[in-house]
C-alpha cells in the first residue's frame, strides 16, 4: 500500500507516524505542508471527507490560541483555506492519505493498524 503523510518535519507525532510506517513496511512519502503548501481544493476535500473543517483543525494548538478572535470563525470554504494558507500548523497532524484517496488525521498504533487493514 502506498500512502502520503502530510505534516510538519519537526512534529514529534509526525515522526512517530513515519517511523511506524517504516517499521511495518508501508511504502509512503512525507510532505511537509509548511514547505509544500496543500492546494485549497485538496484542503476542502480533506475537510469534506473528515466531516467538516472542525475535524481538520487543531483548536488546541498554540497557533489557534494566538489567533485574533475574529479569525477563529471562518464562515466559508475560501475563508478556511486562506486561514490554512497563512497558518498551515493549524491542520491536525499527521494527515494520512492512502492511494484510494481516503483521508484520516492523527496517529495511534491501533488507529494506523485499523486504517491500513492490519491485525492488532
Amino acid at each position: 500500500m502506498i500512502a502520503n503523510v502530510y505534516g510538519l518535519d519537526n512534529c514529534d507525532t509526525c515522526r512517530k507516524a513515519r517511523n511506524w510506517l517504516g517499521r511495518f513496511g508501508v511504502e509512503h512519502a512525507f510532505v511537509d505542508y509548511r514547505a509544500q503548501r496543500v492546494p485549497p481544493e485538496t484542503l476542502k476535500d480533506w475537510a469534506a471527507q473528515l466531516g467538516g473543517w472542525d475535524k481538520l483543525i487543531n483548536r488546541a494548538s498554540t497557533t489557534w490560541r494566538q489567533l485574533p478572535e475574529a479569525r477563529k470563525s471562518p464562515a466559508t470554504d475560501p475563508e478556511w483555506t486562506l486561514l490554512l494558507k497563512e497558518h498551515p500548523a493549524l491542520v491536525k497532524r499527521p494527515v494520512l492519505v492512502t492511494e484510494d484517496g481516503t483521508v484520516s488525521v492523527g496517529f495511534t498504533d491501533n488507529g494506523f493498524k485499523l486504517r491500513l487493514g492490519m491485525k492488532k
